[in-house]
C-alpha cells in the first residue's frame, strides 16, 4: 500500500504530538477528542492511549467506521502563518488480545494547509487530495 502523504505532510506529522480524533455515534452525536498518534509505513494515523477500549472515540468507531483527524499548529503569529493536516476516512477499532487496541484511520481525503507550497489550492491556502488505493 502506497503512502499518500506528501515528505512534507510526513515530517510535520511525524514531529507533531498531539491531534484531535472527531467520530460520531450511530445516532449522529458528534465527539471530539485530544489524541496522541502515529504514523504507519502505509501512511496510517494509528491512536491508541490509556485504555482506548473504554473511550467513547473507541465505540463510535465500532458503531461507524468513520473518523477524521486533525493536527495542526501556527508556524508564526507574525506573519499568520497556521499550517496542518486532516485526514478524513475509514476507521477500524483494533484489539490484539495482549492490552494493546488502537484505531486505525485509513486516509480517504487529505486537508493540508501550510506544507506543500506549489501544490493546487482548493480554497485560499489549503489543499485537498482524495486519495485512490
Amino acid at each position: 500500500m502506497d503512502n499518500p502523504f506528501t515528505d512534507a505532510e510526513l515530517e510535520y506529522l511525524r514531529t507533531q504530538d498531539l491531534g484531535r480524533i472527531a467520530t460520531a455515534s450511530a445516532s449522529h452525536t458528534p465527539d471530539l477528542a485530544p489524541v496522541t498518534f502515529d504514523v504507519d509505513d502505509a501512511g496510517r494515523i494509528l491512536i491508541t492511549g490509556m485504555d482506548p477500549k473504554k473511550t467513547l472515540k473507541w465505540r463510535n468507531v465500532v458503531a461507524t467506521g468513520q473518523a477524521a483527524v486533525a493536527v495542526d499548529d501556527l508556524a508564526s503569529r507574525e506573519p499568520w502563518r497556521p499550517r496542518g493536516v486532516k485526514v478524513v476516512g475509514p476507521a477500524e477499532a483494533y484489539d490484539d488480545d495482549a492490552e494493546r487496541a488502537w484505531i486505525r484511520i485509513t486516509a480517504a481525503t487529505i486537508w493540508s494547509w501550510g506544507r506543500n507550497a506549489d501544490a493546487e489550492k482548493h480554497f485560499g491556502p489549503i489543499e485537498k487530495r482524495v486519495v485512490t488505493r
